[in-house]
């Protein structure tokens, strides 16, 4: 099973772009990061997260203050895998550069 969507939660500190003045928001809030933590646990990977430890790398920016051309963002997209998967995981990239909208795609690359 392989779990994709805006789950619009930072999972970790490293996922936002200021942890500190966002430690009372909504989607970075101890409950929400509690939840996936748990949620992964329960026999998941962050696909993103097992190839890149690289802060800095995220899948949203608000519209507000020129935050995506700052790089002040948040990563809240992801691609969760199956524990028995993780053989078949090849690759694992946020693609910033696709401007659609306020999110860019995170690719997630497997093989059979």
């Amino acid at each position: 099973m392989i779990l994709c969507g805006d789950y619009n939660i930072c999972h970790k500190p490293i996922d936002i772009h200021n942890p500190k003045s966002n430690a009372n928001t909504s989607g970075f809030l101890p409950e929400e990061r509690e939840w996936m933590e748990q949620f992964i646990q329960s026999g998941f990977i962050d696909s993103f997260r097992h190839f890149n430890q690289e802060p800095h790398q995220y899948s949203w920016w608000s519209y507000r203050a020129g935050s995506r051309g700052k790089n002040l963002g948040w990563r809240i997209d992801y691609n969760l895998v199956a524990n028995h998967l993780e053989k078949h995981l090849k690759r694992a990239v946020i693609l910033p550069d696709a401007m659609h909208s306020d999110h860019c795609p995170v690719l997630l690359e497997i093989e059979f």
